[in-house]
């Protein structure tokens, strides 16, 4: 069984350092010094260093949310790799639909940001999925394909290893829509068996893939425990404290028993 990976994606969101570090603060405290699933946050830019300092001592990693495939130059505004990796992360969210659709991110440009991060040893979480037009139209194998294709582009079957997958089907994400355990699991097997025909058995067993989409304490159980399930991207319910720590739970609870 792959170890879970719960990650907590805040977005734009809190709106001070002080709250960054309390909200971090209460995660940190409530996890405890282990951990049998992986955990990572992930906050605003700003607040990276002081998140890193408030995450001291703990199993917890740093990720970003984003960053650029060049490493210096005249790119206003945007974050480097080692930028990134001086500040204490650990990951680096790609690719998310916020960014593919809502300011145009293609597959190219997610790969050149995947090949960025892979450089500077940051594990990068890529994200893939479907609009509701896209599913209801019955196109979400086709887009799914196209994404996971494009975005990782030239990899070896090692570099695959390092990545991990977030399907977030863009119809669930604030929406308070969720996939149902048996859709989830279906699309999760769909990318399972791409990345096996693509890289290889063993290389699609080692490759985490988690789900993203409205994930919150009372379905996180029902969705972790699904076969080729490896966690969550966690949004709205990371800003609790209380709900993310829940769906760690959750995530230990399925650990402690396994999968059928």
């Amino acid at each position: 069984m792959r170890t879970l990976l719960i990650a907590g994606n805040w977005k734009l969101n809190p709106a001070s350092t002080e709250a960054a570090a309390a909200l971090a603060d209460d995660v940190k405290n409530g996890l405890g010094p282990a951990t049998d699933v992986h955990v990572v946050l992930a906050p605003p830019f700003v607040f990276l260093s002081r998140i890193d300092q408030a995450l001291e001592n703990s199993p917890i990693g740093l990720g970003g949310q984003d960053l650029h495939w060049e490493t210096s130059g005249a790119y206003t505004g945007e974050v480097s790799a080692p930028m990134l990796v001086d500040v204490g992360c650990t990951h680096v969210i790609i690719g998310h639909s916020e960014r593919r659709h809502g300011m145009g991110e293609t597959n190219e440009q997610v790969n050149a940001k995947l090949k960025a991060a892979l450089a500077a040893k940051l594990i990068p979480i890529v994200c893939i999925g479907e609009t509701k037009d896209e599913r209801l139209g019955e196109k979400a194998e086709a887009v799914l394909l196209e994404q996971l294709a494009g975005s990782l582009a030239g990899l070896t079957a090692e570099e695959a290893a390092g990545v991990v997958l977030a399907y977030e089907p863009v119809w669930a994400i604030g929406t308070g829509l969720t996939a149902t355990p048996e859709q989830a699991q279906a699309v999760h097997a769909f990318i399972r068996r791409w990345l096996s025909e693509t890289f290889g058995e063993a290389t699609a067993a080692r490759i985490v893939v988690q789900y993203g989409g409205s994930v919150k304490p009372d379905n996180a159980a029902e969705l972790l425990a699904c076969p080729d399930i490896d966690g969550a991207l966690v949004g709205g319910a990371a800003l609790k404290a209380a709900d993310f720590l829940a769906i760690i739970k959750a995530g230990q609870e399925v650990t402690a028993r396994g999968k059928s």
